[in-house]
């Protein structure tokens, strides 16, 4: 049964919809649609436009009304107490819409109330009647009036199951988004409860859900309440799949507020307790950055960069990671010597005497060292020389640094760079990735304390290429004079002046270096100790060091050079003396067990107490008695250890001719054999062998110790020696040797390593060496007392060889 309109309840409805308990008061009406009053709809009907509101029938809706034109027509319509129709507009911002701007289906309405508000707007209480459809306007001042015809909703029949089941959905949906809608009143959920036709709850929800206009629109066209239902699910599904994201990305969002928050809280409950035990560590770390900014003799443009990154850190967060990062990068440009030097002792007498005490020979090093400090001393400046120390192990490269830094009473720093792979080693890493560091260059600087130390590269002939980059390509900057005063650091990201650094490069083969590496260094060879070079720096050097490292005093010590000699001779083969040093120490230790033990010893070292020690003699003289023995030949070869002495032996065996060689050899000591036999071949007859002799027999050319890799040119005369001696019968002289390439024309090509090899003879007790004609210069450069006891004999053929060493 229909109800009719109560003009006293539903006020009081009314008055709750004002204070904000109900947006919208359901008017219950019948199955059939019936409103509860019969109402005749007028042909001609005064038209208000609304804003972004939707009037559907049976609804009670409040409506501000704000517009000149609107507020006469209210006026009006409330004083003839007739109706009027709400008509949504398209765009709710046009301030004066026309008849275009209009929709044409809209809603009977009439004017329950109307308020007068503070502001001089009015609101209005309407009451929806009926749908209408707008056919024609018939003026459109003062306010627009329109021609329309009613529109009636079909109603589903009762027993319509599609329906029944659409506004239970309806209903269940429209509650859960009530529910999971914080702004939706929750009184709602009891008017949908209580409704009880379907075609009021539908219009009801209509009304009530937060829907924008459009859609509200399309379900007041609905051309019936089936298809009104059918669009009225769809929207509200849509709208609870909405709501629903609305809350997860809402509660998402309010837990990182809530973890912010939390940390926020903890961080000022230790920034209380920092306070109560002294203060905050950044606050004193950001002090104290100041302070020791403010002591640094800055050039301006690193002063400039330096107050910009402290500006950065006094703005970040120290919870934050970059704040680590970005007060590391600060510390290390306080902690850097950028005009911090130290001053260079020019008293060139004990500069000199500080070398000769820490060194035994090495008088090249010596001199230039002393060179420099002598233009120093006259010209006030000079950019420091980039030395490089090349020679076999052992030989004093990497100690000399320490001796230089200490004459010249400068700082002190040691990079070895063998087996280096890295560019970033050298450079360093930006310092925005992970774990990046400044190079090592400006490591060791930081740690040497001073702008102008003496640096060690220790090993460059070692540095490797990789996937990483060319490290002996970063080292060019830093070696060359010309651009080191501008050195650029990626960590540091400015540049350093490295010009005043002493760099001094060691290295064991110089073939190893880049030529753009070694044309900017100044290159010095350190050759090899000859015997009693060695017996002087264990006397002088060695043994005082190690009866300090062992607590040995040294009146329960003595070693003569008798015994030292034993050691060089029998115990080491080398050109340094790392490996007499070891011996030494592990005499000393003996001596430092003996006295530990209170044993009964007398001071003297023997020679029986040195085998004692160190076992059977691992070395014999450095020589074969290899006179009388036809083929057999000495040459004299260079290795990275030092100089050496090789065999060169060979034999015929019938054959056909064919030439096999053995002893690992290398391609180009190969090729040198197969040289040397072809010249042979080439002047049989003059050298009184039989042609046939090719043909009948096979030629072997062996080198022994094949456990030992050989290459190189330099014994090209002496295979060739070694095949005629073969070949004639003719042995060859004893305590010769020979170095020196050869050519299929017979001509004698100079080697290098000649001291190497001069020493290596000398130590092999060689009386007589034969070389090339174009290395009689290199004899002139070698100290006298190297050269004594040997006789040399330059050539220029293969010939010259042959009657010097065949007999």
């Amino acid at each position: 049964m229909s109800k009719k309109y109560n003009k006293k309840e539903d006020f009081a409805g009314i008055s709750d919809m004002l204070e904000g308990r109900h947006h919208v008061i359901p008017i219950m009406a019948g199955e059939d649609g019936d409103m509860g009053e019969n109402v005749v709809i007028p042909e001609v009907l005064p038209i208000l436009t609304l804003r972004s509101s939707v009037l559907f029938p049976g609804s009670i809706t409040p409506i501000t009304v704000g517009r000149d034109k609107s507020m006469k027509l209210v006026r009006e319509v409330e004083s003839g107490g007739s109706i009027l129709g709400a008509v949504l507009q398209k765009e709710s911002e046009v301030e004066q819409p026309g008849p275009d701007d209009l929709y044409r289906v809209g809603t009977a309405a009439r004017i329950l109330k109307v308020l007068e508000m503070p502001n001089g707007n009015l609101t209005v209480i309407l009451h929806g009647l009926d749908k209408i459809e707008i056919r024609d306007f018939i003026m459109t001042e003062p306010y627009f009036r329109a021609s329309v015809a009613p529109l009636k909703d079909s109603i589903p029949e009762p027993t319509n199951i599609e329906f029944e089941a659409l506004v239970d959905s309806i209903k269940d949906v429209a509650l859960n988004i009530i529910n999971i809608s914080p702004q939706m009143p929750k009184e709602a959920t009891f008017a949908i409860k209580n409704i009880d036709n379907k075609r009021g709850t539908i219009n009801f929800i209509c009304s009530n859900m937060d829907l924008p206009d459009a859609d509200r629109q399309r379900l007041l066209e609905a051309p019936g309440l089936l298809a009104r239902a059918r669009r009225l699910l769809e929207i509200l599904v849509r709208e609870q799949q909405i709501a629903e994201l609305k809350n997860e990305i809402q509660g998402k969002v309010k837990q990182n507020i809530d973890q912010q928050q939390r940390e926020y809280f903890l961080q000022q409950q230790i920034r209380t307790i920092q306070d109560e035990l002294g203060g905050d560590p950044a606050d004193k770390d950001l002090d104290d950055l100041h302070e020791r900014a403010a002591k640094k003799r800055w050039k301006p443009d690193v002063k400039e960069l330096f107050f910009k990154e402290l500006s950065k850190l006094e703005r970040m967060n120290p919870a934050v990671a970059e704040y680590s990062v970005q007060l590391n990068y600060l510390q290390l440009m306080l902690d850097l010597p950028w005009d911090t030097y130290t001053k260079d002792n020019l008293d060139l007498a004990h500069a000199k005497k500080r070398l000769d005490n820490d060194h035994f020979g090495l008088d090249e090093v010596k001199d230039r060292i002393l060179e420099h400090l002598a233009v120093i001393k006259l010209k006030g400046d000079l950019k420091s020389p980039i030395l490089c120390l090349y020679g076999p192990p052992g030989v004093g490269k990497t100690s000399l640094g320490k001796s230089v830094a200490a004459a010249l009473k400068r700082k002190f720093g040691r990079i070895s760079l063998g087996g280096l792979h890295d560019e970033a080693e050298i450079r360093g890493h930006r310092k925005t990735y992970i774990g990046a560091m400044p190079g090592r260059i400006i490591q060791t600087i930081k740690r040497a304390g001073s702008s102008n130390p003496v640096i060690i590269l220790d090993e460059i002939d070692k540095v490797t290429v990789s996937n990483h980059g060319d490290p002996s390509s970063a080292l060019l900057e830093v070696l060359d004079p010309e651009q080191n005063t501008t050195f650029h650091d990626n960590y540091l990201d400015t540049e350093y002046d490295l010009s005043k650094v002493l760099f001094i490069a060691t290295a064991n083969n110089v073939a190893n270096i880049p030529a753009p590496l070694r044309d900017r260094m100044e290159m010095i060879n350190i050759p090899g100790y000859i015997l009693e070079d060695k017996i002087q720096i264990a006397r002088k050097h060695l043994i005082p060091k190690q009866l300090e490292a062992h607590g040995v005093p040294a009146k329960q010590f003595r070693m003569g050079p008798k015994v030292i000699e034993k050691v060089i001779g029998e115990y080491t083969r080398e050109s340094g003396v790392r490996a007499l040093d070891k011996n030494i120490a592990k005499i000393v230790r003996t001596r430092a067990k003996n006295i530990g033990f209170d044993e009964q010893f007398k001071p003297e070292v023997t020679a029986a107490d040195v085998e004692k020690i160190l076992g059977v003699p691992r070395f014999q003289r450095e020589e074969y008695e290899v006179g009388g023995i036809v083929g057999v030949v000495t040459g004299l070869a260079w290795t990275e250890v030092g100089g050496d002495i090789l065999y060169i032996e060979s034999i015929l065996t019938p054959g056909k001719g064919a030439l096999t060689m053995t002893g690992n050899l290398g391609d180009v000591m190969k090729e040198s054999a197969t040289i040397a036999l072809q010249w042979v071949k080439a002047h049989s007859r003059e050298l009184g062998i039989d042609p046939e002799m090719f043909s009948k027999y096979d030629v072997h050319i062996h080198v022994p110790e094949g456990a030992i890799p050989k290459d190189g040119p330099s014994a090209g005369i002496t295979m060739v020696t070694s095949l005629v001696s073969t070949f004639t019968g003719h042995k060859v002289k004893e305590r010769v040797a020979m170095t020196g390439e050869t050519t299929l024309r017979g001509r004698v090509m100079p080697v290098g390593g000649i001291k190497e090899k001069i020493l290596a003879a000398k130590r092999a007790g060689i009386h007589e060496i034969i070389l090339s004609e174009d290395n009689r210069k290199d004899i002139s450069e070698i100290k006298p007392e190297y050269l004594g006891g040997l006789k040399f004999n330059y050539v220029k053929t293969n010939s010259d060889v042959l009657k010097l060493a065949v007999m």
